[in-house]
């Protein structure tokens, strides 16, 4: 009889093994934290906190007219190397052109920075030598911020031509701007730098290679502006009529500030955060007249 029962024990033992184990296993299981006590942030497909409160920051709206060259997509892809490492950035590209073109809409889809493709065709009389270029352009994309922003809407408008090279440091610069905002442009006027002169934290006048008696004798990439101020002074454009070459920045800043309201950046003007750089003109000597490659690259 012992035999039965011994034999018996032995059979179920290790079933009895096996439940004891799966017992532990749900034990422990149980005893993690629940995924309701962990942070949202945590959670995957949860609620995600802003880093460092992005959503908060004025948005900065970099206008970059741009037309048909042969280092034109070189131009952009360095500017959108440095713009998508800029928070809170809307980038605003004007082709002079009666379209858009293919290569500078790939080129932005691939960029992952948040922007606006439009194009604005410069009439032939206004493309001879001497003449102030982008006029049309830049005045196409503020005609967009007045007509796709607010008064609600909190934001910084600088004018950021494909030639020119750009430190991050500039953006976070300008970001506060109340009003109209300078500082100083590297390699410009047949300078090493031009720069507004500060004393006491106000602008007093211009440390420039070329015409020093201009009101605001400042680079393109020298300034930036509230965008309020934009949307309050709707007609406030860059002028053809009257207008000289060099002499555009001047002419549309008269329009809504004056020296004595600048605001300067870059400690005082003291720093070079933007270099007019230029890309060497490309020499194409020895390219054929008709393509003799049998497959088509974009450059």
């Amino acid at each position: 009889m012992k035999s039965i029962w011994y034999s018996r024990f032995l059979l179920l033992l290790p079933w009895a093994l096996i439940v004891v184990i799966m017992v532990d296993i749900d034990t422990k299981r149980t005893s993690v934290r629940s995924p309701g006590h962990v942070p949202p942030s945590r959670i995957s497909g949860g609620p995600r906190r802003p880093a460092g409160n992005r959503t908060a920051l004025p948005v900065i709206y970099a206008i970059t007219p741009t037309y048909t060259r042969a280092v034109q997509k070189a131009e952009l892809t360095r500017l959108s190397n440095t713009f998508r490492q800029v928070p809170g950035f809307h980038w605003i590209v004007v082709e002079d052109g009666g379209a858009r073109t293919e290569l500078v809409s790939r080129l932005l889809a691939r960029s992952a920075v948040p922007h606006t493709h439009l194009h604005a065709l410069t009439p032939r009389r206004y493309k001879r030598g001497g003449m102030p270029r982008a006029t049309e352009q830049r005045n196409a994309a503020l005609g967009w911020l007045r007509a796709h922003r607010t008064r609600g809407d909190r934001g910084v408008v600088f004018f950021a031509d494909d030639d020119n090279t750009y430190s991050l440091e500039l953006f976070e610069e300008m970001r506060s701007t109340q009003r109209v905002s300078v500082w100083p442009v590297g390699l410009v006027g047949g300078r090493r730098y031009e720069r507004p002169l500060v004393e006491k934290g106000r602008v007093v006048g211009w440390y420039t290679g070329w015409r020093a008696d201009r009101p605001f004798a400042t680079d393109m990439a020298g300034f930036a502006v509230n965008l309020q101020v934009i949307l309050a002074n709707p007609r406030a454009v860059f002028k053809r009529r009257g207008s000289q070459p060099g002499m555009q920045e001047s002419d549309f800043l008269k329009q809504i500030t004056r020296v004595e309201e600048l605001e300067p950046k870059a400690a005082n003007c003291t720093q070079v955060l933007v270099w007019h750089t230029r890309t060497e003109k490309v020499n194409l000597g020895n390219e054929p007249k008709h393509r003799q490659d049998t497959v088509m690259i974009e450059v």
